[in-house]
């Protein structure tokens, strides 16, 4: 993580994130908590802005991986659109002040009450999955007097070989349409009045480190695309979605400039305006969770640290059993110990890592989780009635807190009568 660097304060080594020590933000917000580093959010906005810039494009940011509206607010500043899968990620998109005209109303279940919300809040662009939800589309587009312009979301059959939750380009997937049945569709869909057929969509998976998926994908999407296009269907823009994985442990992770140069060379001859739908890629090696050691227990099979964290603060351990290094914020010397990281939550799911080392722990210690920008927050709940984690965002010296904690009572808020 390029935001994370060492520096010697008083005599110890101590974890910053860009020019603040963590231990300062704890000292004030309390543990857990979420930071983000804004220098880093802005960078990798950049590299993907730059290596596309010479191309006709629109960077549409995966507002699912960390929807907090500050840091949405950030994207959209640097000229972002956002790729929505939900009503209330087009609010948030909006609220952030991301153009309507710049979202991508995706997702595989819209209801007839979320398109009309996005329609009637300027949303233009479409991203449909079914035939049923293309027909209802048309009827809410009618009703209320507005034209869609519309990419059906293409399954190109590719195996993305990630983790087999993360997959959505495969058949038996739940996503897309299957290739071989697209051009029937948009012969049908255009003979309806309030559809305009703009694109093809596709999204083959996430955390993805080869370019051999993509690439067998997209060159899926560039054939339909010519085939459309002489059965006199125009196609204007190719949104080839998100997916580049970012570094978590050992991944051989991607360059962006190798993925954009695979893109221009596949489609650059096309003449059509590119969407990419980046999340994690964006936020994922910005964020860290902060966590405090609370016990030590030692038992006969194994050793536990237990954290003040749990699954539901950081989710993906105990879903996907991923994997995110874990870093002490004091550095110490001495003699190492293989632990087990648990939280407090009762379930036996709740293990944020397993067989780690550390040296000689003890109460009250912080831990960072790196690599938790993306689905970390934004997949956090209240089990076991927990409070929501705080989030940080830190700009320099710098920080402020862009989501509190809640109190007890706050919880209930939606409960009282």
């Amino acid at each position: 993580m390029k935001q994370i660097s060492y520096r010697q304060i008083q005599n110890q080594n101590q974890l910053f994130i860009e020019d603040l020590a963590i231990s300062k933000i704890s000292a004030e917000v309390g543990t857990p908590f979420y930071c983000y580093s804004k220098k880093t959010i802005i960078e990798n906005y950049k590299n993907f802005a730059d290596a596309f810039a010479d191309i006709d494009h629109k960077i549409c940011y995966a507002i699912k991986a960390n929807c907090n509206i500050h840091i949405v607010k950030i994207l959209a500043e640097l000229g972002a659109g956002i790729d929505a899968v939900s009503a209330g990620e087009v609010f948030r998109g909006i609220k952030a002040g991301v153009d309507a005209k710049k979202i991508v109303f995706a997702g595989v279940g819209k209801t007839r009450e979320e398109m009309e919300y996005a329609l009637s809040a300027g949303v233009e662009e479409f991203s449909a999955e079914s035939e049923a939800e293309i027909f209802l589309l048309n009827e809410v587009a009618t009703s209320l007097n507005k034209k869609v312009k519309l990419s059906l979301r293409v399954n190109p059959n590719v195996d993305a070989k990630t983790h087999d939750k993360i997959s959505t380009g495969r058949k038996g997937d739940k996503f897309g349409i299957d290739i071989e049945k697209v051009e029937a569709i948009y012969e049908k869909v255009a003979k309806l009045p309030a559809i305009e057929i703009y694109g093809i969509s596709t999204h083959i998976g996430s955390q993805i480190t080869s370019l051999d998926p993509f690439k067998s994908a997209f060159l899926k999407i560039r054939e339909l695309c010519l085939s459309l296009r002489k059965k006199g269907l125009n196609i204007h823009s190719l949104d080839l979605g998100g997916g580049i994985g970012i570094l978590y442990k050992d991944e051989n992770t991607l360059l962006i400039q190798d993925y954009a140069k695979m893109i221009k060379e596949i489609i650059g001859d096309l003449n059509v305006k590119l969407t990419i739908a980046p999340g994690r890629a964006m936020i994922g090696s910005a964020g860290l969770m902060i966590t405090k050691i609370v016990y030590l227990k030692e038992t006969d099979h194994k050793n536990f640290i237990i954290l003040d964290s749990a699954m539901n603060d950081l989710m993906r351990p105990g879903l996907y059993g991923s994997y995110h290094e874990v870093m002490p914020v004091v550095i110490k010397t001495g003699e190492k110990f293989i632990y087990d990281l648990v939280g407090p939550v009762c379930e036996s799911t709740d293990i944020l890592a397993k067989n780690r080392e550390f040296i000689n722990p003890k109460s009250g210690d912080l831990l960072a989780f790196c690599s938790a920008g993306a689905y970390g927050s934004s997949m956090s709940n209240e089990y076991n009635c927990r409070p929501m984690i705080p989030e940080v965002l830190v700009d320099g010296d710098k920080f402020r807190l862009i989501r509190r904690r809640p109190s007890f009572k706050e919880m209930l808020r939606l409960e009282e009568f």
